[in-house]
Order: C-alpha cells, then sequence, then structure tokens
C-alpha cells in the first residue's frame, strides 16, 4: 500500500488535550487529608487554549480551581492546578469555556461526574505488584510430583495426557494429579518465561478440583501435598524472587464445610448463612448450585473468622489474595454489604500485600480505592480484544454463546475496542487501573489461541496485554499455544513431556514481551495517550517523565500511519522509518521515542 494516513488521525488525536493519573500529571498527592494535591494538564500547541480551570467535587459540591502556564515546550503548554483533598475520594476534570476533559477524554462542558478523573490517597497496592507479570496456575493440571496417596471417592482418576471430558456430572470431579510440589519443581520454566508473581486458584481441601467448594479454610487439601507442600512451594519461590498469591471464595464455601455442617445442626455457625424454607435448597447458594452455600456477612463471628483465615495464611507465606466473585459477595436480595466486607478485607491487608477482585462485568461502582485493591479486568480488556483479534470462525460454543448472552462473540473494530477500553478505565483511582489484570483469558474462559485462530493474531493480543495499563495475568500454557473452547475445555494439562507439541515462535513472544513489560518504567505505570485509531489499527504512548514508548497493534494489513516522532528505536517488532509506522499485520511493534 502507498498511500500514508495523514495528517488524518495521529495528528488529530494528539493535538487533543490531555491528562490522566500518572505521576507526569499528578505531580503532588498529600498523605493524609487536609492537604494539597497538585495537578497538570497538557496542552498541545495545535489546541490553544486561553483559559484553564479544574472543577472538582468537595463535600458533595462542585468546586473550581483556576490553573496556571506551568510550563512551555517545543509541543506543548502545561497547565497546572491545585486541589484541596478534603475528602478520601475526589472526582475531578478540567474545563474550558466550552468543553471539558475528563477520563473518558475531551468532550463537552457539562458530562456526568461519573466518568469524571478520581483522585484518592495512598499507593493503592503493593510495589511489587505493578513491576509484574502474573501466571495463573490450576494445581491439578500443572504438574505432578507423583505423590503416594489414593483419591477420595468423588475423584474421577484421569491420565495426565487426556483431556478433560468437558461438560456434565465428572467435569468437576476429574483429577489428573497436579500438586504443590509438582509447581515447586517447574519454577525453573517460569523463571525461564520471565514471570515474577504466581496465582495459585484454590488450594483448600473440597469435593472437587476446582475447590471452589472449600470444605475447610484450615489445611491445604493432601491431594495437593498437604500443608507441607504449600511450605515446599513457598520455599522454593521465595528463592527465586516469585511472589505467591492465594484464591479465596467470600461469597461462598462447600456444603460439606465444618461451618456449614454444624450450621445445619442449628449451632452457632447458622447464622453465617442464608436459611430459607422458601429457597429450592432450604438455604441460599451460589447462582442455587447445591454445593456452594452463600455466606451471610452480617454475622460478627463470620467476619472474625475470615478474617483470620485470611491472615493465617498471609502469615505462612502468601503475599495476597485474588478474591472469587468479588462482585456478589454480601448481596443478597435487598442487602447490600459489599463495599463494607471490602473495606473490612483491606484493613488486614498490609502495605506490601496484594487483594485483587474478580469481577465479570462493570467493576468500576465497586473500586473506590478503598476496598478491592483492583480487578480481574474482563470487562474493559478480555472482551473488548477478543471481539476485535476473534477468528473469522470460532468453535459452536463461542459463536452460539458469550459470556452468558444468547448470542455469540461479536466482531468489533478499533473504535469500538478503544471506546470500551477507555470507558473502563474512566472513573476510577488511576492506582485501581494500574493494580487490576488485563488478561487473554483464565481457567474460567475459552483459551485466547482459540479465540484469535492464529499465532499471528495471538501475538497482537499478547502486546496488548503486556503494554496496557494494569498487571498481565497469563494463564498457565497460554505461552505453548494451549487451546480450548470453553473454561473446562481450557484447563488442560502441561504438555511437559510433549515438547514437540508446544509453539516455540509463540513462546519467544512471550518471553520478549514479558521481559519488555519488567523492565520498563512507562509500561508499570505510565500514562497512556492513543496516537491512532482506526478499524484495523491502535496506536497509544505509554509515558513517564524519562521514558516515552509508541506501541502499534495492528489486526490485518493497513495504511502505513504517519506519527510527529522521527527518533524511533525499535524494542519489538519492525522498524519504522521517519516517523510512518509499518502497514503489515496482525503485527505488534515497540518503539522507544527519542528526542
Amino acid at each position: 500500500m502507498s498511500t500514508v494516513e495523514t495528517p488524518g488521525a495521529a495528528a488529530t488525536l494528539l493535538a487533543e488535550p490531555h491528562h490522566d493519573g500518572s505521576d507526569l500529571f499528578v505531580r503532588e498527592v498529600p498523605d493524609e487529608l487536609g492537604g494539597d494535591a497538585v495537578l497538570r494538564l497538557r496542552v498541545p500547541h495545535e489546541t490553544r487554549l486561553e483559559s484553564v480551570a479544574l472543577r472538582y467535587v468537595r463535600d458533595g459540591e462542585p468546586q473550581f480551581a483556576v490553573a496556571h502556564v506551568d510550563e512551555e515546550t517545543e509541543t506543548d503548554t502545561w497547565w497546572r492546578a491545585t486541589l484541596p483533598v478534603t475528602n478520601p475520594i475526589t472526582r475531578y476534570r478540567w474545563v474550558f469555556p466550552s468543553a471539558s476533559v475528563n477520563a473518558i477524554g475531551a468532550g463537552p462542558y457539562e458530562v456526568p461526574d461519573g466518568d469524571d478523573f478520581m483522585l484518592t490517597l495512598g499507593a493503592g497496592g503493593p510495589d511489587w505488584h505493578l513491576e509484574s507479570v502474573v501466571y495463573e496456575i490450576f494445581p491439578d493440571r500443572f504438574a505432578s510430583s507423583g505423590l503416594d496417596l489414593e483419591p477420595p471417592e468423588w475423584a474421577v482418576r484421569r491420565g495426565w495426557d487426556e483431556l478433560p471430558t468437558g461438560r456434565g456430572f465428572a467435569t468437576p470431579r476429574e483429577w489428573f494429579g497436579g500438586d504443590l510440589p509438582g509447581i515447586a519443581a517447574r519454577l525453573g520454566h517460569l523463571e525461564s518465561l520471565g514471570v515474577n508473581a504466581i496465582y495459585l486458584t484454590p488450594i483448600f481441601p473440597a469435593g472437587s478440583t476446582h475447590r471452589y467448594d472449600a470444605a475447610s479454610f484450615d489445611r491445604v487439601d493432601p491431594l495437593l501435598g498437604g500443608d507441607e507442600g504449600l511450605a515446599t512451594l513457598v520455599q522454593a519461590t521465595r528463592a527465586r524472587g516469585i511472589r505467591l498469591v492465594g484464591d479465596l471464595t467470600l461469597n461462598h464455601c462447600g456444603n460439606e464445610h465444618e461451618w456449614f455442617r454444624a450450621a445445619r445442626e442449628g449451632r452457632l455457625e447458622r447464622e453465617f448463612f442464608y436459611f430459607d424454607d422458601a429457597l429450592p435448597h432450604g438455604y441460599e447458594a451460589w447462582f442455587g448450585v447445591r454445593t456452594l452455600p452463600k455466606l451471610d456477612w452480617r454475622s460478627e463471628e463470620l467476619r472474625s473468622r475470615m478474617l483470620a483465615v485470611m491472615r493465617r495464611w498471609l502469615e505462612s507465606g502468601l503475599d495476597g489474595w485474588r478474591i472469587d466473585v468479588a462482585n456478589m459477595i454480601g448481596r443478597f436480595r435487598d442487602l447490600d454489604l459489599n463495599q463494607e466486607v471490602a473495606r473490612l478485607v483491606r484493613e488486614v491487608i498490609r502495605a506490601d500485600e496484594l487483594l485483587v477482585a474478580e469481577h465479570g462485568h462493570d467493576f468500576r461502582p465497586d473500586l473506590d480505592g478503598r476496598g478491592w485493591q483492583g480487578t480481574m479486568n474482563y470487562a474493559g480488556f478480555l472482551r473488548p480484544v477478543w471481539s476485535w483479534l476473534r477468528a473469522p470462525e470460532l468453535p459452536d460454543v463461542l459463536e452460539d454463546s458469550f459470556w452468558g448472552a444468547p448470542f455469540g462473540l461479536a466482531h468489533a473494530d478499533g473504535f469500538e475496542t478503544v471506546a470500551r477500553m477507555r470507558a473502563f478505565r474512566a472513573g476510577l483511582p488511576w492506582e485501581s487501573t494500574l493494580h487490576s489484570w488485563p488478561l487473554l483469558d483464565s481457567h474460567d474462559t475459552a483459551r485466547f489461541r482459540s479465540v484469535s485462530g492464529s499465532r499471528a493474531a495471538h501475538v497482537v493480543g499478547i502486546g496488548l496485554q503486556m503494554t496496557t495499563p494494569g498487571v498481565p495475568m497469563v494463564f498457565a500454557g497460554d505461552e505453548l499455544g494451549l487451546e480450548g473452547a470453553w473454561g473446562e475445555d481450557a484447563r488442560r494439562t502441561m504438555p511437559w513431556d510433549r515438547p514437540d507439541d508446544w509453539d516455540g515462535e509463540l513462546l519467544d513472544s512471550y518471553r520478549r514481551l514479558i521481559a519488555l513489560r519488567r523492565t520498563s518504567r512507562a509500561l508499570q505505570r505510565g500514562g497512556i495517550r492513543y496516537a491512532h485509531v482506526s478499524a484495523d489499527a491502535i496506536a497509544y504512548l505509554r509515558e513517564t517523565g524519562d521514558e516515552r514508548l509508541l506501541c502499534l497493534a495492528a489486526r490485518a494489513p493497513h495504511a502505513p500511519i504517519r506519527v510527529p516522532f522521527r527518533s524511533l528505536e525499535t524494542l519489538h517488532g519492525d522498524d519504522a522509518v521517519d516517523g510512518v509506522l509499518p502497514e503489515g499485520g496482525p503485527a505488534f511493534h515497540v518503539w522507544r521515542i527519542h528526542g
């Protein structure tokens, strides 16, 4: 193709006034209420402004702070305003005589407050997390140390190289024999991949291999090696500088849990659950599943015990928790204790410990900086990326139904994809965005390789994941090209003894892009500005005060894109010449901007 897109979208987008929560724009934040925050707005010279103000909400009422020019550069005017921080959460936007800039971007003057920037106090989560790439392990399917034990009666024994059977009575009971010592023995693979944090799905004894139906929170499942197996894994991960994050269900437990058995006998624990003879099982259960009775957080005794569970395992070597179905906790009929529980749990989490919530849809109302530190970003990353990079033909299960809807995965162009990503970053503390997990898949979804349909499109997805704001989470086996059309189908065992089945080129792409993410402060903490958006290509900058990176994701060939940067050092992908970006696709590129 010979046509170059100029001045076009790149010139237009980069000419817009811009602000985000990164250090370039949030220069000072007080340690406590009563101090001042100092904020800046970047206004490119193409967009001249004579006056700028900061609109913020204080004690429920809008206030205004006049901004002044702070700095002039060759390309931009930087405006500066001081904001008094008197509330734990302060929503704000930049306003001009007839327009404004909120977290969605530049737009009309009068817009709803829900998409404003949000200022909160504190770091929002541990520093080590921002410097991490997380690796999810479903213990039963990752690696076996060959423990000599007999499985319980409920277990359906399977051979390591067999596939999960799919959907049916045996699905949650299929036992492949992975364990915690097995994980410890395979940490060299993780180290060579470049990941430095592990998220383990539940490890407590249960009546299934997914273990979300815990029978106790007081011990590790003997099938996984018991408490000694966890101690072995903790010792091995610490020796390699790898963090370990557990998985805890605060919404429900198993119907064989010691608390639920006591409750059915009429003991104190009865107040831990919602018993009601009008309900199908005589008690409320997660999605009506009999084996998963829902916990009632009105009970002070339940609160005390659950917080003690959290602290005990953190003190035993875990570095944080991923909280299962966090959006449902404490919510039942006219009762909503969700944010109260989130803040209560946050109080037992120390400064260097992690608290990430599972949330499948609009997580923004549940993230205010005072409870969950971040979320698994299905709504604002996985689903937009799937719709943009999906293969022309998908497995029937994805064509027939998607995320519970009675229709399949839709197609989306680059405009819709970026709009959805920006929408789910709006109205959030910046720290919550940084501590959330952009993911391409998980143990609950199809594998991204099955969605994207090719290595080339898969690599574009990896590039987006490693360079978008947030902490990337990789599901074990993705790096080898494992496939799966739905959650259980995706929970395949690692093919350790079948290296010929590994996608070596994909593995190399994972290693290179993870290394880039791990070594770039701009990717770990920097702001994001879009430089170009079209149907098939998305280009954006990740920036800190001392580093600027330009990223280009393309799902198909497109017209070359001209950007106003002449000195571009190639970090991944192809070279750019005189500010004209490559036109091929599917492809992913990253350049460092000099000058």
